[in-house]
């Protein structure tokens, strides 16, 4: 028997009822390192234990080897919101830290990526030319938990801040291959017909829940009944939910017709609505909330 011949019989292309995206999305993957500048002592945490009359393993001391190192918790603030922007222009995938990325979105997603990027290595590289002078003051500043020996060498350090982005082709739902026997094929196809579809519906399911959690706040914001004062509210309170009825058309990628009604309705709802005359104009006030309000119980059930 012909070997290729059995090989190319065996090759299962598994098709799928699940929605195909991967034109109109990708797989984006987001690493950040850095260091965290925090020890266990254990010299300390064994004393701790034992003037308290406590159990081996009970507590624990740790240290910030720097003390309050201004440079160093700007690095760590500025990786947190880094992470924020990057969850919040994509949409969940998976559990390994995928995030779904719409072709819509790709070129705004990676213009403000590299410009986070450049501006990660800077700070983190202005860090590290100061960490010599950092030490010295962190031995001040910790007394006799300082221990020499618990801070890497300027070189170690620098290899510790990373920021990297990695984009991954989406395959189709039925365009999975595998090399296995018909008889497995069902099981396979089923398998992964089902994973996909959660996936997807897990992505899009997220999307609703940022658009229910701004018109909420929006709702709350424009509610003055019972109250003695108005209530107060930030100049981006209209900009905010304009960005997330924008995202309904961009992460909108299997072409829900019910996402796309959704952001016509809000989109006209809020045509040259403005913070400045939901504050003074009662009667636009009113009439916003209800719109919003009314958008809010058409949102499909997501056990919000």
């Amino acid at each position: 028997m012909n070997m290729i011949n059995t090989v190319s019989t065996a090759a299962v292309t598994l098709a799928s009822a699940a929605p195909s995206i991967g034109s109109s999305a990708m797989l984006v993957e987001l690493q950040i390192s850095q260091w965290t500048g925090r020890k266990k002592d254990k010299r300390a945490s064994a004393t701790v234990t034992s003037q308290n009359y406590a159990d081996k393993g009970t507590a624990a001391v740790n240290k910030k080897l720097l003390g309050h190192c201004e440079e160093l918790d700007a690095i760590h603030k500025f990786t947190a919101n880094a992470r924020n922007i990057h969850y919040s222009m994509t949409m969940p995938w998976s559990d390994t830290g995928m995030r779904l990325l719409p072709t819509a979105q790709y070129f705004a997603y990676h213009k403000q990526m590299t410009e986070l990027q450049n501006e990660f290595h800077s700070i983190s590289a202005a860090f590290v030319t100061t960490y010599d002078w950092e030490i010295s003051r962190a031995q001040a500043r910790l007394g006799d938990l300082f221990v020499r020996d618990d801070y890497p060498t300027q070189m170690s350090l620098a290899s510790k801040f990373a920021f990297n982005v990695s984009y991954v082709p989406l395959p189709d739902a039925g365009d999975f291959r595998v090399d296995v026997g018909n008889e497995q094929r069902q099981v396979l196809e089923d398998h992964y017909t089902a994973y996909y579809t959660k996936q997807l519906t897990s992505a899009m399911n997220d999307v609703w829940k940022r658009m229910y959690t701004s018109l909420s706040n929006m709702s709350d914001r424009l509610d003055y009944s019972g109250d003695d004062k108005k209530k107060r509210f930030h100049s981006t309170l209209v900009d905010n939910v304009l960005d997330m009825v924008d995202m309904l058309g961009i992460c909108n990628v299997t072409g829900d017709s019910q996402m796309e009604a959704m952001r016509i309705r809000l989109e006209e709802a809020l045509r040259g609505v403005t913070t400045d005359g939901l504050k003074n104009n009662e009667s636009l006030r009113v009439k916003t909330k209800a719109a919003v309000d009314a958008a809010i119980k058409s949102l499909p059930s997501l056990d919000m």
